[in-house]
């Protein structure tokens, strides 16, 4: 199987390059930019499959499509909230979100394999995906949760929440009074209903309000490290492969 990665970030890229090492399958090139992808298909045999990441350096992937016929399987890497995936996942042959998990990957790559074409198309509607991911769906986000709390139920509004957070494979929600609550949902789940302008997946463990931020400090390995106005029971780590987005959301 002939696989191209086109990555901007060249830690992911790599990242993404061993993981397929780890599944017998070695990556042809490494490609990080609009430009470098167009010269590449223009005097390349192209791949059987593509791992695209969808922002890059100097824009959007699709201006790749744009310039050059693309006859290849695509499994788009993106950070691109999942909701606005969703209408195109059955049109391409998968997408993942970062950070990219090594089972997921392992899962989309089975799932080309199953379907692979004698002859390659490009399986993807490229305007659709466009138009959806610049001009997203709208949609409406929770503004307050109902949770439980002994046998009595309190009403918590999404403006008074500082973070989300998984312990001990159970999620919480702490708010600005400086008080806990367990919740039902997971952060998966919390993803799906939160206003993206407002919260923000900084790790595997957390989620974070953007008011609720009081300081951001450098961390090791190219992280960043969150203080938050109150909540202080863990370390908040901003994941070096979600820092690149979660500066772009502060914006």
């Amino acid at each position: 199987m002939k696989v191209i990665i086109i990555e901007d970030e060249k830690p992911s890229a790599r990242r993404l390059q061993r993981l397929l090492s780890d599944l017998g399958i070695e990556a042809q090139g490494m490609l990080h930019s609009v430009k470098e992808a167009v010269d590449w298909f223009q005097s390349n045999e192209h791949p059987d499959l593509i791992l695209l990441d969808i922002q890059l350096s100097d824009g959007l992937s699709f201006e790749i499509f744009d310039q050059v016929t693309v006859n290849s399987a695509i499994i788009f890497t993106t950070a691109y909230d999942e909701y606005a995936l969703k209408a195109f996942k059955l049109n391409s042959i998968d997408y993942l979100l970062k950070p990219i998990d090594d089972e997921e990957l392992e899962s989309a790559i089975k799932k080309f394999e199953i379907n692979r074409p004698e002859k390659h198309d490009l399986m993807v509607d490229i305007n659709q995906i466009k138009k959806l991911l610049i001009n997203p769906l709208e949609k409406v986000y929770k503004k307050r949760f109902t949770i439980k709390v002994g046998q009595h139920l309190r009403m918590v509004e999404t403006e008074d929440i500082e973070c989300f957070y998984s312990d001990q494979k159970a999620t919480y929600v702490y708010t600005q009074d400086k008080k806990n609550y367990l919740m039902d949902l997971s952060l998966e789940q919390l993803d799906e209903v939160l206003d993206p302008l407002k919260f923000f997946r900084v790790n595997r463990k957390f989620i974070v309000g953007i008011d609720a931020i009081g300081d951001i400090i450098s961390y090791t390995n190219s992280r960043l490290q969150i203080k938050l106005h109150h909540f202080s029971e863990l370390d908040i780590i901003v994941s070096r492969e979600r820092v690149k987005d979660f500066k772009k959301w502060l914006e």
